[in-house]
């Protein structure tokens, strides 16, 4: 085995592009603790649940107050006011969120969840009770691509439901309700 001992490995004037190992490479091994650097990455990114139920007036999108991180890779959101995402790096976002409604039982009509971008609906999941009145307690999840200019956009999710009587909650507790986004490299 031969070794090249370099600080710098650049191309040639009029190449762009460096090739390490030929067609029959499959494998290129790094030491044990090695960083790479300069690579793409799915970042900035986050995942947060929602610590509390929250109640939503009916048949009203009500922004969901998700205040708990399990990660936030760039501090790009906001858990304590606005409960939301704004990334710092241009580009497309993979945004999701879901919703779990629960109360009393037989009053929901519909529940669903909703994502927006800069104060405006961009999707929206909801389950129909409407002709069955079975339902109490539900999931609904949804998830779009965004396009993000890494300054002032910004996602965040809302949650809906129609209940016929009583009182129904968006519920919290780790993965019951939680909002997410995260960078896609590539594109």
């Amino acid at each position: 085995m031969s070794k090249i001992l370099v600080d710098t490995i650049d191309t040639r004037s009029g190449t762009s592009n460096i090739t390490i190992g030929s067609s029959n490479a499959s494998q290129i091994t790094l030491k044990s603790g090695a960083t790479l650097t300069n690579f793409p990455a799915n970042t900035p990114a986050f995942h947060a649940t929602m610590s509390a139920s929250q109640t939503l007036s009916n048949n009203t999108f009500t922004k969901l107050q998700v205040n708990t991180e399990i990660y936030d890779t760039d501090d790009c959101y906001d858990n304590s006011s606005n409960y939301r995402f704004t990334p710092t790096t241009a580009g497309k976002y993979l945004v999701y969120g879901c919703s779990q409604t629960g109360g009393s039982n037989n009053v929901l009509q519909f529940s669903g969840t909703a994502l927006y971008k800069n104060g405006s609906q961009q999707t929206e999941h909801f389950t129909d009770f409407r002709d069955t009145r079975g339902g109490s307690s539900n999931f609904t999840y949804t998830s779009i691509v965004m396009d993000m200019n890494g300054s002032s956009d910004y996602a965040e999710l809302y949650g809906r439901m129609n209940v016929d009587s009583g009182n129904v909650n968006i519920q919290g507790g780790l993965n019951i309700t939680y909002f997410g986004a995260y960078k896609i490299i590539g594109t």
